[in-house]
């Protein structure tokens, strides 16, 4: 049996009135999902246990077979696994992110999609001059911090994402002694930065600087079994985002390199779907992770959506579908993490729809894969963390 995940970041949405009342998902052109909704069987999925931040660390580690609220210890800990970095024993990685800030808030928690070597220049010059812990360099604005302390779990900290335009001062770290030094690590940085030559020359290009860090996510190395010792199963990832490479590390996968996947709506699509073809042929199960519904969620940008949703349809899907019948048997489960609606730009913790089609899955009366046909489902709703037992019959 051959097993595919594919899972479309962000994609679920709330009804927009641009769109007659209706979802990215129920206006966009997406022949090959609405026929794995119609020839399978439908339902939705709660991805977020109660009581959680809607992330997509959270939801992932759900998707691929594991309860967040027992193995769950941070973002951090994931993506410092995706770029080899070791953690000891009392070490805390937090999710660095360079950001703009102007006039005290935070105007984009991305800096324009700062590049990678952009982003090289700024994590040297702050390993320079701070001496507390050290900072890694990871893809595009998204960064590492590693502070050498167990005490820095109990900050509590925000994800900027959800903080654009609200003063910086409101959602400083906070909780105790530790925290003042990570909002001052935080407050020093636009120090460094505002006048650094990088800003400096993207400020004349017309870009945003990345003027200032931004630190969250934070938790220390999860201890947890490898999807081959859970479930017997080879496994393997294809993303360009740090934080799924990182489960997959954690999970013992394969973590598939594919050129031109940026974790940004500029993926090459059509090389995720063929890798994902190629790593069918000596893999059980293949999580295929797409991000750009997400960003595009972010920006509250519909039309962005809509076309990454048929990109991932046309470009994906669709030859997934041509190749999965030459196996002798195969599922395959369509579905997102979290929605990231265009109305509030940010994650929420609502049920997703997923679908899954293949061997032995009897069919409902679906047509369209989508939020609202979804609730109609023989499926019900059902929690992520069990989705793999289901389709393995563990």
């Amino acid at each position: 049996m051959k097993y595919v995940i594919l899972i479309g970041d962000g994609m679920a949405d709330y009804p927009i009135p641009e769109l007659g009342e209706k979802t990215p998902l129920q206006v966009a052109n997406k022949p090959n999902m609405d026929h794995v909704a119609e020839e399978g069987a439908n339902g939705l999925l709660k991805t977020i246990p109660d009581g959680m931040e809607p992330g997509s660390d959270v939801a992932n580690m759900a998707i691929m077979g594991y309860n967040p609220k027992k193995y769950y210890t941070g973002r951090g800990p994931l993506e410092a696994a995706s770029i080899g970095i070791e953690l000891k024993k009392d070490d805390v990685a937090f999710r660095c992110n360079l950001i703009t800030v102007h006039d005290g808030r935070i105007i984009d928690f991305n800096a324009n999609h700062i590049s990678t070597k952009e982003s090289s220049k700024l994590i040297k010059t702050l390993n320079e001059h701070f001496n507390i812990g050290k900072f890694y360099t990871g893809v595009s604005y998204r960064n590492l911090y590693i502070y050498p302390d167990r005490e820095a779990l109990k900050v509590k900290t925000r994800p900027p994402h959800d903080i654009i335009g609200e003063p910086i001062e409101d959602h400083l770290p906070s909780n105790g002694e530790t925290a003042e030094k990570i909002k001052q690590i935080i407050k020093e940085s636009h120090k460094i930065l505002k006048d650094h030559p990088t800003n400096i020359e993207r400020s004349k290009k017309g870009k945003r600087p990345a003027n200032m860090i931004w630190l969250w996510g934070q938790g220390q190395k999860p201890t947890m079994k490898t999807l081959r010792e859970k479930y017997g199963l080879k496994g393997a990832t294809i993303t360009g985002v740090d934080l799924i490479k990182g489960l997959g590390v954690y999970l013992g996968l394969d973590n598939v390199n594919v050129p031109g996947a940026t974790g940004y709506l500029d993926t090459d699509y059509k090389a995720k779907g063929e890798h994902a073809i190629k790593a069918l042929q000596d893999h059980d199960i293949i999580f295929i992770h797409v991000e750009a519904p997400d960003e595009a969620g972010h920006a509250r940008n519909i039309k962005e959506k809509i076309k990454a949703i048929e990109n991932i349809d046309s470009k994906i899907l669709g030859p997934l579908l041509d190749e999965l019948p030459s196996y002798d048997s195969f599922r395959l489960t369509l579905l997102t993490d979290h929605p990231t609606p265009i109305k509030v730009g940010t994650h929420t913790p609502d049920p997703v729809p997923y679908a899954i089609y293949g061997e032995n899955i009897e069919k409902d009366n679906i047509r369209s894969y989508d939020e609202e046909s979804a609730k109609r489902g023989r499926l019900g709703l059902s929690v992520a963390w069990k989705l793999l037992d289901k389709l393995t019959g563990s």
